[in-house]
């Protein structure tokens, strides 16, 4: 258990069922009344945020969030297979899962898979990923004005804006916080 007064950024607590991370949250001491906690806090399942005040003596469960280290696999139908790199067990997760990290993830790559009592809630695939340019069109000689792209289609299925110069077949590197072209790898 955990008071509401001791609340603090990064912390996750279990409400109704639910998970919620804390994004942010102010000790209020208003000068007439009662001191509270107002908090606004991401619930790690949906992504919903919510707005919420805690009477500073309040009580919340913390919620325990497991991370393990997983390799992916291959995909069969509606689900995702990854397999844990300790035990090797292997592990289906539906896309509702994985639908953030899959457009960057090629088979035997490592992701971060986060678990509450269990059950897999979201994958996180890694912040960089070098990924070959599979279709793009060719650039055109002259056009170099500032910031010129284009749209380019990578081995994953994913579309990532690239520089013209970027050719059919190169490998290039994609940020997969952002969904950015970082460089030629």
């Amino acid at each position: 258990m955990i008071k509401a007064g001791d609340i603090r950024k990064g912390t996750t607590i279990e409400i109704d069922g639910n998970v919620f991370t804390i994004v942010d949250f102010q000790h209020v001491k208003p000068g007439k009344g009662a001191a509270f906690v107002r908090t606004k806090m991401k619930n790690v399942m949906t992504g919903q945020v919510l707005e919420r005040t805690f009477n500073p003596t309040d009580s919340c469960t913390r919620a325990t969030i497991e991370t393990k280290e997983m390799t992916y696999l291959y995909t069969d139908g509606d689900f995702y297979y990854f397999m844990d790199v300790d035990t090797f067990e292997q592990i289906p997760m539906n896309h509702d899962v994985v639908e953030d990290a899959i457009p960057y993830v090629k088979e035997n790559t490592n992701c971060t898979v986060r678990f509450f009592k269990g059950s897999p809630f979201s994958v996180e695939a890694p912040n960089f990923v070098v990924l070959e340019v599979v279709e793009t069109e060719p650039g055109v000689r002259g056009d170099t004005a500032t910031n010129v792209t284009k749209p380019a289609t990578l081995e994953t299925g994913c579309v990532v804006a690239v520089p013209i110069f970027i050719n059919q077949g190169e490998k290039i590197r994609v940020d997969t916080r952002t969904g950015e072209y970082m460089e030629r790898a």
